[in-house]
């Protein structure tokens, strides 16, 4: 199994900009393979995931849902799962162009990514 990595600079990166809102929550679906963002009880959009034998969870595809989009709630939920993902100590693969490109502009992040 892969371990994380530090990023030189880490300090120094703009944090994203995300909603706060009281009542925005991920919803671990990973069964069904997503985790879910929900803000109270409106469903927002989901993170198509794959868990792997190796522990790892391959981040596969960034929906959300129209009525939604357009209003940064894709990088609240990739920002959310990788910290989430970061503090449980769970590496991920992105596979998901979105996240990649999230990873370009967030660098710090990348130390959730397995090698």
């Amino acid at each position: 199994m892969s371990t994380q990595q530090d990023v030189p600079g880490d300090a120094q990166r703009p944090e994203p900009e995300i909603h706060d809102e009281p009542g925005l929550r991920l919803v671990d679906n990973t069964t069904s393979g997503r985790v879910e963002l929900w803000l109270d009880q409106t469903f927002i959009g989901f993170e198509g995931v794959e868990k792997h034998p190796d522990g790892t969870l391959e981040l596969q595809h960034t929906i959300i849902d129209e009525r939604h989009g357009r209003q940064g709630y894709a990088r609240t939920l990739v920002t959310l799962l990788l910290e989430a993902c970061q503090a449980a100590g769970v590496l991920v693969r992105p596979t998901c162009t979105y996240v990649q490109d999230y990873l370009e502009r967030f660098p710090q992040y990348r130390s959730a990514v397995a090698d």
